[in-house]
């Protein structure tokens, strides 16, 4: 059993940043692939980042290459994701999810846990 729990969101000014952490329990974390999702208000849940189980590798939706990162501390268990120049459009609730494999996949079905969400809100 993993249980994925979330924190680091909040309000933000158009432009500004957040830090979103994910603390993730159980003895595997490391040998798994970690994502990011979001889901705006009346939309679908999307991807926004991958990362692979050794943090060598990562993937980004479009919608946020260049402004967003994400890390991992296999040490600590936790999976990060910084986030630059926000816009009104990341405005989501964001969820720290458990890959089924090792590598990075965008794939929703493909994930097997998933946290409560974290809300981020960008004001313009």
């Amino acid at each position: 059993q993993v249980q994925l729990v979330e924190s680091g969101g909040g309000l933000v000014q158009a432009g500004g940043s957040l830090r979103l952490s994910c603390a993730a329990s159980g003895r595997t974390f490391s040998t798994y692939a970690m994502g990011w999702f979001r889901q705006a208000p009346g939309k679908e849940r999307e991807f926004v980042a991958s990362i692979s189980w050794s943090g060598d590798s990562t993937y980004y939706a479009d919608s946020v290459k260049g402004r967003f990162t994400i890390s991992r501390d296999n040490a600590k268990n936790t999976v990060n994701l910084q986030m630059n120049s926000l816009k009104p459009e990341d405005t989501a609730v964001y969820y720290c999810a458990k890959a089924l494999g090792s590598t990075v996949v965008a794939v929703q079905r493909l994930y097997n846990y998933w946290g409560q969400g974290t809300q981020v809100t960008v004001s313009s």
